[in-house]
């Protein structure tokens, strides 16, 4: 195969634009878990507290919503 017929891959994102990404992919899923389980938390130690809402956030984040936004900010990058 040939330089100009190997297909390319998309440019990755700049490491601001990651936190970004990051971020806009935490806070929601933060505040939404806080709302919905922020009653049943509440009986809990405080210090159980934050590994149980890591436990649920970081995969909802890693697997579902950040892929998603690098697709949409890469479409919308190619204009």
């Amino acid at each position: 195969m040939s330089a100009s017929t190997t297909p390319r891959r998309p440019a990755e994102p700049s490491v601001h634009q990651q936190a970004l990404l990051v971020w806009a992919a935490v806070l929601p899923t933060l505040s939404v878990l806080q709302f919905v389980l922020g009653g049943l938390l509440r009986g809990l130690p405080s210090y159980a507290q934050p590994p149980i809402m890591a436990t649920l956030t970081v995969p909802i984040v890693v697997y579902v919503l950040v892929p998603r936004l690098r697709r949409l900010s890469s479409r919308l990058r190619k204009g």
